[in-house]
């Protein structure tokens, strides 16, 4: 994980030294809702969990029509399944830092694509309709999940701004030996406005 930090370092102060020639950074804000799932063989039924995300971000200009965008954003993210045990919520939340590249097709309107280095910080199961109701804590996923996201962005001429991104998780969500050889990956929708000052 640490190597992990560093490049993603590296990574951002590179950029900061490629657009020292350019006049300023867009700092911002960000939030809206989730709509997440996870994905697998070994999966029959399960529903997608509406979730948030929130943070902040940087748009560094490098040429007219092409920024980059670092992001640090807090998600919740997850499924619903039915199971064993009745209807349930599985919630994993993660702090998300994307390096988005985005490039402008028209005033304000910017296609977004690029990695996420996502660091999980929260593991939960819900139990909400079956022979027992119930909360409880778990750790069986990884601390570390690589994905990437594709989308639209919309940014106004006041500094508000409206996108929409479809985020996938490249890496196995569990890592250890208490699950089966059927890959889960994290997917989902990411629907938001934010403000850059």
């Amino acid at each position: 994980m640490k190597k992990t930090f560093l490049l993603v370092a590296i990574a951002i102060l590179g950029l900061s030294n490629t657009a020292k020639a350019q006049e300023y950074w867009n700092f911002g804000i960000k939030g809206g809702a989730n709509f997440t799932n996870m994905s697998s063989d070994g999966f029959e039924d399960n529903n997608s969990r509406t979730g948030f995300h929130l943070g902040l971000l940087a748009e560094i200009p490098v040429s007219d029509r092409f920024s980059v965008q670092p992001e640090v954003l807090y998600s919740t993210q997850g499924t619903e399944a039915d199971g064993w045990l009745g209807e349930g919520e599985y919630q994993i939340d993660y702090v998300q830092v994307p390096l988005i590249a985005k490039f402008y097709l028209v005033d304000g309107l910017a296609i977004e694509a690029g990695p996420s280095f996502n660091f999980k910080v929260e593991e939960e199961y819900d139990v909400e309709d079956g022979p027992v109701s119930f909360e409880s804590d778990s750790d069986y996923a990884s601390t570390f999940e690589l994905g990437g996201g594709l989308g639209l962005s919309y940014k106004f001429n006041n500094g508000f701004f409206l996108n929409g991104r479809y985020t996938q998780g490249f890496t196995n969500v569990y890592d250890g030996d208490d699950f089966d050889d059927d890959a889960i990956n994290n997917n989902g929708i990411q629907v938001g406005l934010g403000f850059q000052f």
